[in-house]
């Protein structure tokens, strides 16, 4: 399998619409019927009753992708005069139906939004990339037999089962086999993911903090109340901190906007960088407050995310 570079994906929203925030993690909702209302692509098949198999365009491919923090979306990319194309579309639409919403099946006609291939470097028709967190994670090119197809949506679903909160609830409703631990979800973690997707990120973070106040090792009420906080920071961030901080490096809430602002727009290194330069130049109390801003934005990824990595090596070094 091929994979498709990162920083093509990274750069997609000043391709498409200029700014793709995902991870601002706007209102799921909201981004679930915009993907519901785009315009059948030329060529595409009947979505049937499934609304997690979307025909996108350039405008939609946004709300899209934003879905991408619930479960993971399969971006077909394609088009109407490739035999191949349609026969693969034939197929991921058939395991797309019988998904009950554990993935998005986004179909692209690159006829109709050339701009989306050429953000993903795409060579040849059909590629198949998939998206989850807002990054590309697998891709390969050409038509696989459906039983290959079927295997590698599994080794997906397998892979993010733990880190896609929607993954589960829609293998649910596909009636597919779960194990027994699997069945009783934690009905705190329910209620703030539910608070979280109708945009109520303050009590998102009531919830995530009344659960780790009695279980403090608590993996998903972690990684849930980053993702909230940072999503109430984010919302209301305008990108135009970036140059105003830029032009007042001493200016420690501009730095902290900024750097916000930058993983917002998938600028993750730079969100960095930032933070780090900032931590050599102040001292006191406005040290620590940028160090801990900075460990806040380390938790919105993996442990394992090479960029955190260094972040943190930097970090280190900035600071002893």
């Amino acid at each position: 399998m091929t994979r498709p570079d990162p920083r093509k994906t990274a750069a997609l929203s000043a391709a498409l619409s200029g700014a793709v925030d995902l991870g601002a993690l706007k209102a799921r909702a909201d981004a679930a019927r915009q993907a519901a209302a785009a315009p059948p692509a030329s060529g595409g098949a009947d979505n049937g009753s499934a609304p997690w198999i979307v025909d996108v365009t350039e405008a939609s491919f946004q709300a899209v992708v934003e879905q991408s923090l619930q479960v993971p979306v399969v971006v077909l990319l394609g088009a109407s005069y490739s035999p191949e194309s349609q026969q693969l579309a034939s197929s991921l639409t058939r395991l797309a139906q019988s998904s009950g919403g554990s993935w998005i099946l986004a179909r692209v006609d690159l006829e109709q939004a050339p701009r989306i291939g050429q953000a993903f470097g795409v060579q040849s028709v059909p590629t198949v990339v998939a998206v989850a967190g807002g990054q590309p994670i697998d891709a390969f090119a050409g038509p696989l037999a459906d039983a290959e197809l079927s295997a590698w949506v599994a080794r997906l679903l397998d892979a993010l089962r733990d880190r896609l909160p929607g993954i589960r609830a829609g293998e649910a409703r596909a009636g597919a086999p779960v194990a027994a631990e699997e069945v009783v979800e934690d009905p705190r973690i329910v209620a703030a993911e539910e608070a979280f997707e109708r945009g109520d990120y303050a009590s998102a973070q009531g919830y995530y903090s009344e659960i780790l106040a009695s279980e403090p090792g608590n993996e998903l009420a972690k990684e849930g109340l980053a993702q909230a906080r940072f999503a109430e920071r984010a919302e209301s961030v305008d990108p135009a901190v970036i140059a105003k901080a830029d032009s007042a490096p001493e200016d420690v809430e501009a730095q902290l906007a900024a750097a916000d602002a930058q993983v917002a727009l998938q600028q993750v290194e730079e969100a960095f960088r930032r933070l780090v330069d900032t931590v050599r130049r102040v001292y006191g109390e406005d040290r620590d407050r940028v160090r801990q801003h900075l460990v806040g934005l380390f938790e919105l990824f993996p442990a394992d995310d090479p960029r955190v990595a260094a972040a943190r090596r930097n970090l280190a070094s900035a600071l002893y």
